[in-house]
């Protein structure tokens, strides 16, 4: 699948959240913590090798582990637990609260679209929703190339 496939597939995902009561600027948050876990995840790996700053029981592979209700609960205190964390974390997460409705729409974002995502891809799409936060604009004003 191409990147531009991918970003579109996550952008045509917010329908079916905001037919589950989920608003743009809601979908863009929860996509912005989600993504930063997975791209926090990717630096570990080679060829960066980098130590985490996401602490290891809130890491991405904790997520994908989980399913149902016990991922419901995990993503809630990850995100309650990331905002009280000193410096970056702190700021990046603070009063960070799950928005969704649903345990299996977030699995299915988690593990079907987000997993599959290399760190190029994930900062396009961090670019767009920072456009469209800008902008106020739907998801469908966004021209979602990985060339920008």
């Amino acid at each position: 699948m191409t990147p531009a496939a991918i970003v579109s597939k996550l952008w045509n995902y917010c329908n079916v959240l905001r037919d589950d009561g989920m608003s743009y600027g809601d979908y863009a948050e929860q996509l912005t913590y989600l993504l930063f876990l997975k791209m926090a995840d990717e630096r570990t790996k080679p060829p960066y090798n980098q130590p985490s700053a996401v602490p290891a029981k809130y890491n991405w592979p904790t997520l994908l582990k989980k399913d149902g209700d016990d991922l419901f609960d995990h993503y809630r205190h990850m995100l309650e637990s990331l905002g009280n964390e000193k410096g970056l974390l702190g700021l990046i997460f603070n009063k960070s609260q799950n928005k969704f409705q649903d345990p299996s729409k977030l699995r299915r974002l988690v593990v079907d679209l987000i997993d599959h995502i290399r760190a190029a891809i994930a900062f396009t799409f961090l670019n767009d929703i920072r456009h469209l936060v800008a902008t106020r604009s739907s998801p469908s004003s966004l021209n979602s190339s990985p060339s920008r």
